[in-house]
């Protein structure tokens, strides 16, 4: 084991929390995947679920190891070639996508003669966030033309979202917001976050608007259901997702202080979507406010390294992306824990490290082996600097040492000759 843990690199910090959250998973993912278990087959027997998010963390724990093995100035290109083949799976979804988990949205696409289903947008975000962070460090050391970034940048993001957006409006919402905040700390003028802002929601408007002329299109299949969410979180009123927050609250109230203990969770029976996107209520109510703030700490710690590691960063092209892929991790978690007590509405987003699923995971995975990547190539300079400064050192010691012996050897020729030749000293005088 220590020599497993000596061969990981980068920011030591990053590595604890996120193991932290990741062993922390088991519990209420073993506690809560007993309402499927029982929707499933019947039997109620949780062990499937719990090897198979035991597969989902161990091939994700592989996937961050292989990923920061690989320096992280490579995904600038990657992200540019990267950006048409998600483009194509991203249409591919939107035409044979499937459902699962009860999700009325087609988000989800089948690797054919494998067997596995993952969710494009959590990948096409990632690429999107290191597109961005290539773009704002190229242009950096020049003044940035409006035009120009709207082919080079903002047209390569536009069309990423368009093709997320018909079925997924919150990761959609999500992926443009940290994109804003990501070029406004790249030092994008702000005049122009302004007209791209108002752009987005002239379309989002006019997308809108398209739905009413075309209500039975299957393009536009998810509007009412955005529509009402929004309508019943802001009037309070009772609609498909009030069961869900009932629920979540239910089990947020009965945690208390304390918690009813791991395991004993009972509104894990009556709670849809359980073990992903209502879990943080399931952590309250088994662990209790201690638990539910002891989870909170953990991601703003996780989001405290991130801060570290930016700043740390040797590159710009590394600081943003730092900020571009972790920022929004901890965002997510923000949203999450927010829905469970009723403080935006439903989202669909999963608690990252924690919720099952083996798309959310992984590609959470991905984003950290980057970030631990961009810390383990500041520590290899930093390490290649205390090498130098040995080396320098040590030269410096081996030159004084060489002039040392060379003027002990001028002042034993100087008493020899005056032992040798004492008429010298004598005509000297």
């Amino acid at each position: 084991m220590k020599k497993l843990i000596n061969r990981l690199k980068g920011d030591k910090g990053i590595w604890s929390f996120v193991a932290l959250l990741a062993l922390f998973s088991f519990m209420p993912v073993f506690s809560a995947s007993s309402n499927l278990a029982y929707l499933g087959h019947g039997t109620g027997n949780t062990l499937g679920y719990l090897l198979k998010h035991l597969a989902h963390v161990a091939c994700g724990f592989a996937i961050i190891y292989y990923v920061h093995k690989v320096p992280y100035h490579y995904f600038r290109s990657i992200s540019k070639w990267m950006l048409p083949i998600v483009w194509i799976i991203l249409g591919i979804t939107m035409i044979k996508g499937t459902m699962i988990g009860g999700a009325n949205a087609s988000r989800w696409l089948q690797i054919p003669f494998v067997g596995i289903s993952f969710q494009p947008s959590a990948f096409a975000a990632l690429v999107l966030y290191v597109f961005v962070a290539r773009y704002l460090s190229k242009t950096r050391t020049e003044p940035i033309d409006f035009v120009e970034s709207l082919r080079e940048l903002w047209l390569p993001v536009f069309i990423t979202l368009i093709f997320i957006l018909p079925s997924n409006f919150s990761t959609t919402a999500l992926i443009f917001s940290m994109i804003l905040m990501l070029v406004f700390i790249g030092k994008y003028p702000m005049k122009y976050i302004g007209i791209i802002l108002g752009s987005g929601i002239v379309f989002l408007s006019f997308f809108w608007v398209l739905s009413k002329a075309f209500p039975d299109a299957k393009l536009f299949s998810r509007v009412r259901t955005w529509e009402s969410r929004i309508e019943n979180f802001s009037a309070n009123k009772p609609g498909e997702d009030d069961y869900q927050i009932e629920k979540a609250k239910i089990a947020i109230a009965s945690g208390k202080i304390y918690g009813l203990g791991p395991g004993k969770s009972v509104q894990k029976n009556f709670l849809p979507q359980s073990s992903s996107d209502f879990i943080y209520a399931i952590i309250v109510e088994e662990y209790g406010l201690i638990g539910g703030l002891g989870v909170l700490g953990l991601y703003l710690l996780l989001l405290f390294r991130f801060v570290v590691a930016s700043h740390k960063a040797n590159t710009l092209f590394g600081k943003l992306v730092v900020i571009g892929l972790g920022f929004p991790m901890i965002f997510q978690a923000m949203i999450n824990m927010a829905v469970a007590v009723e403080l935006l509405p439903v989202t669909g987003q999963t608690l990252p490290l924690i919720s099952s699923g083996g798309t959310s995971i992984w590609m959470t995975c991905i984003a950290l082996g980057i970030i631990i990547g961009v810390t383990k190539k500041e520590e290899e300079i930093e390490q290649e600097q205390k090498e130098a400064a040995k080396r320098e050192e040590a030269l410096q010691r081996l030159i004084d040492a060489e002039l040392a012996a060379e003027e002990n050897r001028n002042e034993s020729y100087s008493i020899e000759d005056k032992v040798s030749n004492p008429m010298n000293a004598v005509l000297n005088k």
